[in-house]
């Protein structure tokens, strides 16, 4: 009996842990232009050294091109962080932290932020999203240009 309560005020413990961080969805519109998103999330930011942050849920199905760039004041950003599972870059210039990362896939996208905030942290961030062509995409421009020359080569053999 007494394990069961242990194990339950662990997972309640945990639970209450993942609440309390900076997490948030950003909805995202794929139009290869830069767009900006606030960081500052109050007190959370960077709760247990993770913000997780969702980009793109509210997408449609397919393949998109997404890049991420984070400014920070008064924290680290930690070489650990990842979009959809891929390590991106941290560094600092003049006392302020930047984090970028590239992915090529579907959504959505989810930035696993990393790092160890001081007081008064904030950061904010740019996004760019860009959805990528399937190839069928590439097959019917192929055939809308093959028919073209078509017709072209059948009006100029008209009027010789």
């Amino acid at each position: 009996m007494k394990l069961k309560n242990i194990a339950a005020g662990v997972l309640l413990a945990a639970a209450s842990v993942s609440a309390f961080a900076g997490d948030k969805s950003v909805s995202v519109t794929a139009d290869g232009a830069s767009h900006n998103w606030a960081g500052e999330l109050g007190d959370g930011i960077l709760s247990g050294n993770l913000d997780v942050i969702d980009f793109g849920s509210n997408l449609t199905a397919g393949t998109y091109k997404v890049g991420i760039t984070v400014t920070g004041q008064n924290l680290e950003f930690w070489n650990t962080s990842t979009l959809n599972g891929q390590t991106g870059a941290a560094f600092q210039f003049n006392g302020l932290q930047f984090f970028g990362a590239t992915f090529q896939g579907g959504s959505p996208f989810i930035l696993n932020l990393r790092g160890l905030a001081g007081a008064g942290a904030s950061y904010t961030g740019t996004y760019t999203v860009t959805a990528v062509p399937e190839p069928e995409t590439y097959g019917m421009l192929l055939g809308g240009l093959a028919l073209m020359g078509v017709v072209a080569r059948r009006k100029a053999k008209k009027a010789a």
